[in-house]
Parts: structure tokens; C-alpha cells; sequence
């Protein structure tokens, strides 16, 4: 078995009233205004064709098999303001 690091940068631009809440193990999630948190994390993609329309997959064995593959993730969010 061979590692793979995948790196995933995004920025967005996102209401004022999101903030940034630290969980109990010390991560970050987005506090949403509507009282629902958010957690941008991987979520694998699949297509027969590189040119096709991608989505998830509805085998929850082979998501799970893919997700047991990941040893390791960070997301760090950051606000940036002018």
C-alpha cells in the first residue's frame, strides 16, 4: 500500500453572523446562525467517466471502506477580514 496527501484549501464567502466555534476536542466547526454547526470535511465523489456527473455513493460499505483509508485529517478555518 502506497500514501497519498491531499491537501483541500477553499475560500468562500459566507454571511457575517457564521462563527467559529472550538468543539470539545479542540477542533473548529462553523456555528450557523439557524443553530446548526457545520463541518467541511472530505466526502469522496464517484463517476463511471471523468466527464460524467459526479456524486456520492449510496454503498455505506464502500464509503465506509474508502473513509477507513483516511488516517489522518485537518481543517483549519480562518476569517479574513479587511
Amino acid at each position: 500500500m502506497k500514501k497519498l496527501n491531499i491537501t483541500i484549501q477553499l475560500e468562500m464567502s459566507v454571511p457575517d453572523d457564521w462563527k467559529l466555534v472550538e468543539t470539545s476536542e479542540g477542533g473548529q466547526v462553523i456555528e450557523l446562525p439557524n443553530g446548526q454547526f457545520l463541518d467541511l470535511a472530505i466526502e469522496p465523489l464517484f463517476a463511471s467517466d471523468p466527464e460524467d456527473t459526479w456524486t456520492t455513493t449510496e454503498d455505506e460499505a464502500a464509503l465506509n471502506d474508502f473513509l477507513d483509508m483516511v488516517e489522518a485529517e485537518e481543517v483549519t478555518y480562518t476569517f479574513v477580514t479587511h
